[in-house]
């Protein structure tokens, strides 16, 4: 038996550049047929930035839907046509005024997997350069360098909260070496 649910049409109910709400006709195994929301978005690319000091760039900014003030890692929709890693520089330089020359791959999800399309790719860049204030000023209250050490505990008192930013963040954390114990005589 499959556990694959049908789909036997949809019907979008707004569209705008950011979003759109489709209503989808779903039927799951063994019952009955219904119209199920599904948001649709742009994926987003993010990135930690880390300094050789082992400092990751942070934005202090307040999100109006959660009406939350945390730290986040640069991030943004991904443009029509732009690759991924291109999304993802381009928005530590948009966002922050700092230059990354490259980015790899540190971690992939789906936030809102029963609902919603919404893909986020965080990138990891090692060093920036500081070429100018910020072109979206809108972004952050304060862009600084934090210790790597300190972004757990940040996490746990829920000073980051956005999902993007907790990904790559512990991902980061989860790859990190740890120092090896002395050996035995």
């Amino acid at each position: 038996m499959t556990s694959e649910w049908a789909v036997h049409g949809s019907r979008t109910i707004y569209t705008s550049p950011w979003v759109e709400l489709d209503l989808v006709d779903v039927e799951p195994p063994g019952q009955p047929r219904y119209e199920h929301h599904l948001v649709k978005w742009a994926p987003v690319a993010a990135t930690v930035v880390l300094d050789d000091q082992l400092r990751v760039l942070m934005m202090w900014r307040h999100r109006f839907a959660t009406n939350t003030w945390n730290w986040e890692i640069p991030s943004g929709i991904v443009e029509d046509g732009e690759a991924l890693e291109a999304a993802a520089a381009r928005e530590v330089e948009e966002e922050t005024g700092w230059r990354v020359d490259s980015v790899e791959p540190l971690a992939y999800n789906q936030p809102v997997g029963g609902m919603s399309n919404a893909e986020h790719h965080v990138f990891l860049a090692h060093g920036a350069e500081y070429i100018a204030p910020p072109v979206d000023t809108h972004e952050a209250d304060r862009i600084e360098w934090i210790p790597l050490d300190r972004i757990q505990d940040m996490i746990d008192r829920r000073e980051i909260v956005a999902g993007v930013a907790v990904t790559g963040l512990l991902q980061l954390l989860a790859r990190r070496p740890t120092p090896s114990a002395p050996e035995a005589p």
